[in-house]
């Protein structure tokens, strides 16, 4: 898997970008009384009334779409969802307000996921599962080992663990939250290089406990991990 990340500046124009035509559909479905169930106009229509290009406007219903706010069928088009005008509007108002995460919420966010998708990687890893696991581990090793940076290595380990869980939602997130994780933990990793020989073993004996089908020793061995990673977070200043 390629992780593309892009600097602060660029997540937090593109989030702006995002909002504003997330605005301009919502204020598009209240002025055209469309009620869940109601078909919005087509993508391309939709760019030449806000003047922006059809791939931002598929950017902005794909976010919509995460939040159940509407539904896409193939050969159909984009609905409304089933979910009242209340609801919705709260829900656009709460979209509308969020900010950029930092990496401390990031951070918890991962360790909360993982601890639970590595006790059902434990339980329902498949062979396959377990070799994707075992190459993600060595690839990282790899890279540490020739003086390389290995962030990204790192992350598709935990990554390869989320997908063996089983959990198409738990693995989604997980997805979504890395590449952020990956631009924030660059600016400081560097004073972390001390730790990679333990993060190694650390990752190896995950690896062992989820090989071994043993949920309970998995999620102790995760937890131990990111205690070292909590440790770490506590000592950065935000920006």
């Amino acid at each position: 898997m390629n992780l593309d990340v892009l600097s602060k500046n660029e997540n937090q124009e593109i989030t702006t970008r995002v909002k504003k035509l997330i605005s301009q559909i919502s204020d598009l479905i209240s002025q055209k009384h469309l009620q869940p169930g109601d078909k919005l106009p087509a993508e391309r229509i939709l760019a030449e009334k806000f003047n922006v290009s059809r791939r931002s406007i598929r950017v902005a219903i794909l976010k919509l779409e995460s939040y159940g706010i509407l539904i896409s069928m193939p050969q159909s088009g984009t609905f409304i969802a089933n979910i009242g005008s209340i609801a919705m509007n709260g829900m656009i108002d709460d979209i509308l307000s969020l900010g950029l995460p930092n990496f401390k919420s990031l951070v918890e966010t991962r360790v909360l996921l993982e601890l639970k998708a590595v006790r059902l990687a434990a339980k329902r890893r498949s062979e396959a599962d377990l070799q994707r696991i075992k190459q993600a581990l060595e690839a990282h090793e790899a890279k540490l080992l020739s003086g390389e940076d290995a962030v990204q290595e790192d992350l598709l380990f935990h990554l390869a663990i989320a997908k063996a869980s089983g959990n198409v939602t738990m693995n989604q997130i997980m997805i979504g939250i890395t590449p952020q994780i990956i631009v924030e933990f660059k600016k400081y990793h560097t004073d972390y290089d001390s730790l990679d020989e333990l993060r190694v073993i650390e990752h190896k004996e995950i690896y062992e406990a989820i090989k071994a089908q043993n949920s309970q020793i998995a999620k102790r061995k995760m937890k131990k991990h990111f205690k070292m990673l909590y440790q770490y977070c506590e000592n950065i200043k935000e920006e």
